[in-house]
């Protein structure tokens, strides 16, 4: 990957550990030209009809090799239908049955396995066929309530014009969503109408990460800058009375291609209030900010940057207390514990790390090697468990009082971002590189995946995800690379029950 950006905004260069990846994702999509080629037309054909500079011996090599492909390709091509038929065999017997499987994920974990390597070379319109029916068959699976009444689409939050990092929520009234972007802001929103009530625009980088205060209005965020900085907002809720208005128009605006271009609708952040200088500007890492958090009770903090240490401030005088030094390489994520002073620190050198300073006189670390890849993140839950997931495609739950091996692993087909955990029920929410966001229950089964078509659910890499259990019910909040944040709402007594 490239180097840290200091002020570049773009989403591809604000974090370098999945640039490799992107590239070669895009690089499939380009394989089914055979296809569209006219029947008639034969190889000669194409050798006279068109004035090439090459040599004709070479062509004629070349066009050799092509045929090659296109037979390899058609092999594959002939397995997946075989692969489709089968899929639609044991739906129907499935379906014959009339019952849920219990226990089918094995299954389909077998038939995902094989599907990824055979078509790794095939083209993106063959991937989607595939998985249109696994997904018929796994929806057999569960019991016959359908997703839709698990998770609903609540509310989409549009307006950033870059690839948006991180969410959170805040914990004081009034409540709102704060987003990350590339684009170098931060915005507050309006949870139930969508409406941006308020942009930060302090860092001359892509915000990298944003966390609230646990008791005053004040939001922290990390920035390629290299800096990290808290900050104070005010917002006025807009008044319950006229949500209905204000989002009709956004809803139309909503499927319109111009979206892409991050062009913002008339009432867009550009209109919206602008905070522009920081309370405080934590300053002293010699990399991106990738990542920073409250230590409980909201007087120090703890930074975590790509120069692959950890910094712990003080809040009131923006004073450098402590540098958490020990990770190989670039850091991408810390969390502090709800209730005591630990920290926990993720790694792309495949470790995550354990911080304790509850004990003045000693600060003890804990390195934990579950991993095979970067770690994208790891977060305390509010019993006593560090969940970690990582770009191996793995997500791990570990006791604090038994780290020696996980308690629970979950396998999945896709590298996996920042993750959540709900704090009622230990819900783990999980984002991927593929767009699909699962949500797992701490032992590692999987109780749902949210929605995701071509009218709903993010459109590119999703990033991070957040959760709000304000009142009785529960929302889940995700953001991606497609510039977009997404409100959904959980109805996790049916999940559960579900399971």
């Amino acid at each position: 990957g490239a180097g840290p950006p200091t002020s570049s905004g773009s989403a591809s260069a604000a974090r370098h550990p999945k640039q490799k990846r992107k590239a070669h994702s895009l690089s499939i999509r380009r394989t089914n030209s055979t296809e569209e080629r006219p029947g008639g037309i034969q190889r000669g054909d194409m050798l006279d009809g068109q004035d090439s500079k090459l040599p004709l011996a070479l062509r004629s090599n070349l066009l050799d090799l092509f045929g090659q492909i296109e037979r390899e390709f058609e092999n594959l091509y002939i397995e997946n239908l075989e692969l489709r038929r089968e899929i639609e065999s044991l739906n129907e017997r499935l379906t014959g049955d009339g019952q849920a499987v219990e226990g089918g994920d094995p299954t389909k974990g077998a038939l995902k396995t094989k599907a990824s390597h055979s078509t790794s070379q095939l083209s993106q319109k063959l991937k989607t066929t595939y998985k249109a029916s696994t997904s018929k068959i796994v929806s057999s699976f569960k019991a016959t309530t359908g997703s839709r009444a698990l998770c609903q689409l609540l509310k989409e939050y549009v307006g950033h014009r870059d690839g948006i990092w991180d969410l959170s929520v805040t914990r004081t009234q009034p409540v709102v969503l704060g987003t990350a972007s590339a684009d170098h802001s931060a915005l507050l929103w309006s949870i139930e109408t969508g409406k941006c009530l308020l942009r930060y625009a302090g860092h001359a980088g892509s915000v990298n990460s944003i966390k609230f205060h646990p008791t005053e209005q004040m939001a922290l965020t990390a920035s390629g800058d290299q800096t990290a900085h808290i900050w104070r907002y005010m917002v006025q809720l807009p008044a319950p009375q006229p949500p209905p208005d204000v989002s009709a128009p956004c809803d139309e605006d909503q499927d319109s291609s111009d979206r892409e271009e991050g062009e913002v609708d008339g009432e867009g952040p550009c209109e919206v209030p602008t905070v522009r200088v920081a309370t405080a500007t934590l300053k002293s890492h010699q990399g991106v900010v990738i990542a920073a958090d409250w230590l409980v009770g909201g007087r120090q903090v703890v930074t975590a940057s790509w120069d692959r240490a950890a910094n712990l401030y003080e809040v009131e005088t923006s004073e450098l207390v402590h540098t958490l030094t020990g990770h190989d390489q670039e850091l991408t994520h810390c969390c502090t514990h709800p209730t005591q002073r630990l920290v926990v620190t993720s790694s792309r050198d495949t470790t995550f790390r354990l911080w304790d300073f509850r004990d003045p006189s000693i600060h003890s670390v804990n390195v934990f090697q579950g991993h095979t890849d970067t770690v994208t993140s790891a977060v305390f839950t509010v019993g006593d468990n560090v969940v970690s997931g990582s770009d191996d495609r793995t997500v791990k739950v570990w006791d604090l009082k038994n780290m020696r091996s996980p308690i629970a692993t979950i396998r999945t087909d896709s590298a996996v971002n920042r993750i959540s955990v709900s704090a009622n029920q230990k819900i783990i929410a999980l984002p991927h590189d593929n767009r699909q966001v699962r949500l797992f229950d701490m032992s590692g089964v999987r109780l749902a995946r949210l929605p995701r078509s071509n009218r709903m659910g993010h459109r590119r890499m999703v990033c991070c995800t957040t959760w709000n259990e304000e009142n009785q019910s529960c929302n889940l909040f995700t953001c991606g690379f497609d510039r977009q944040a997404i409100g959904w709402n959980i109805n996790i007594p049916a999940l559960l029950q579900e399971k």
